[in-house]
């Protein structure tokens, strides 16, 4: 496809997600408004915009790039983030009732509302934010590069510069009714593609003669390994139990009815979708097996078996699905940085009437330190287990063992958190350990519940009830929700 061309679709599309996020903004006054759509999207926004993240980076470059090296493993991504979604529909869900509005304020809840724990958690979500979006700009920034054959760190550069204005002037909401337009040409899109790629080949049985043997064995795992396989699966589920953006579409559904009914539509859906990126990785493999780089065998597909206007529609989409992702992180982090990191530093929340504002200035800087990280990375599916392994698996762990165990204590988190670090960074240093593994995952999610469990048991057992716990975190954020307690009223009761 000529690079005009494309560029030129793009920037079109890009000017129409501006104008939609200055649209959906004109009623937007408070911090609630800007960071989770006022709490009230509906089933089709919630459904629309998780599609959208689960079809986003990791499935439009990483899982096709991943079946394009590795066959029927393509479909692993798929598989883990659809048991990822279907664990939030069934145990997360129900705290979209509790009115929280970042995922910290959630698990130090589970800790009695313990403000420690609620601190720590969130400078490890924000960097998991920072982490998960600098993911997306990379990814988006190698789907540019190949289509528009420019500069790699440019490309990069301009997906930021993209996204960030429509998600500046718009906030959330503009995030999800850009996610739920493109997930539908992206989803359908993906579909087509596979279609027209099998064909093109001249069947299935040419797809699987292209391919070596281990490569078409079931999900690859005769290439992989059981447990590298496994691992992979199980990373991505993690991921998407620990993902602070996920959380955002709990906190901002309607009801804990419409968020359960969303994810699993959208579990369900992503199953079924798993094998369409492995489809188009090894068909993208058959028509050349020596692109220098695997994750552009989304974009090459397209471009090769689609007819031009369906290639420029799906191509835009694709890389729509990257920014997509991407804002949605950025909202999740600037939640994190004002609701939390700011609180932490200066012991009182942004006032209600500069909250959009404040808002709008931390996306900027959220964006541009992401931005930065995607600069010195070029691996997709690299980047995002070790980010998930090292930050994100104790923090998915905390959540557990909170749901799930009343004893559960403030030191039994911090333990959690600590030794699921230690656990990934210790696999990582030794070669043979992660070989064996496949990635840190497995064994950060064992530390953590080993140390998690063992801490809490040499103890004091939490005491905090949840109702008491749920007073403590609300009395935080409430100046961000009632529009007659203002900054000086705050700072009066803190004193």
């Amino acid at each position: 496809m000529h690079s005009t061309l494309f560029l030129s679709g793009f920037g079109l599309y890009v000017v129409f997600c501006i104008w939609l996020g200055w649209f959906v903004s004109r009623k937007q006054k408070t911090g609630e408004d800007f960071l989770l759509g006022g709490r009230g999207l509906p089933l089709f926004l919630v459904l629309g915009t998780t599609v959208a993240t689960m079809v986003g980076t990791g499935s439009s470059m990483g899982a096709v790039g991943f079946g394009y090296s590795n066959g029927w493993a393509g479909a692993l991504y798929g598989v883990g983030g659809a048991i990822g979604i279907l664990l939030l529909a069934f145990i997360f869900a129900p705290v979209r009732k509790l009115k929280f509005m970042t995922m910290s304020e959630e698990l130090s809840y589970y800790v009695g509302g313990n403000k420690l724990v609620k601190n720590i958690v969130g400078v490890l979500i924000f960097i998991a934010s920072i982490g998960w979006l600098g993911a997306h700009i990379l990814g988006g920034g190698l789907y540019l590069a190949w289509i528009a054959d420019i500069d790699l760190n440019t490309a990069k550069i301009l997906i930021a510069v993209a996204f960030a204005i429509y998600v500046v002037i718009g906030g959330y909401t503009a995030v999800v009714w850009t996610d739920t337009i493109q997930a539908l040409i992206l989803f359908f899109g993906f579909i087509l593609m596979a279609v027209f790629a099998v064909d093109h080949i001249g069947g299935l049985e040419n797809l699987y003669n292209g391919m070596d043997s281990a490569s078409v064995s079931f999900l690859a795992i005769d290439k992989l390994g059981l447990l590298p396989a496994l691992s992979l699966a199980f990373v991505v589920a993690v991921g998407v139990l620990a993902t602070p953006s996920y959380r955002q579409r709990i906190y901002s559904g309607k009801d804990v009815s419409t968020v359960k009914k969303s994810f699993i539509l959208s579990g369900g859906l992503y199953l079924l979708f798993s094998i369409v990126p492995a489809i188009i990785g090894m068909a993208a493999h058959v028509i050349n097996p020596d692109l220098e780089n695997s994750n552009f065998a989304f974009p090459f597909l397209a471009a090769t078996v689609l007819p031009a206007g369906i290639a420029l529609i799906v191509l835009i989409a694709g890389l729509s699905a990257t920014m997509s992702s991407a804002s949605s992180d950025a909202i999740a982090g600037v939640s994190i940085l004002l609701c939390d990191v700011w609180s932490m530093v200066t012991g009182k929340v942004p006032p209600k009437d500069k909250a959009v504002k404040y808002s709008r200035f931390a996306l900027i800087a959220v964006i541009g330190i992401a931005l930065l990280f995607a600069l010195t990375s070029n691996d997709i599916i690299s980047y995002i287990t070790k980010m998930i392994a090292t930050v994100m698996s104790g923090m998915c762990v905390v959540g557990l063992l909170g749901k799930f165990w009343k004893r559960y204590n403030w030191q039994g988190a911090l333990a959690t958190l600590l030794c699921a670090s230690v656990g990934s960074i210790s696999v990582m240093l030794h070669a043979d350990w992660n070989t064996y593994w496949g990635n840190p995952s497995i064994p950060s999610v064992i530390a953590a519940l080993i140390g998690g469990v063992i801490v809490t048991l040499l103890t004091p057992a939490n005491t905090v009830s949840d109702e008491e716990a749920l007073a403590i975190i609300n009395e935080q954020r409430r100046a961000m929700e009632s529009d007659s307690t203002t900054e000086a009223e705050l700072s009066t009761k803190q004193a």
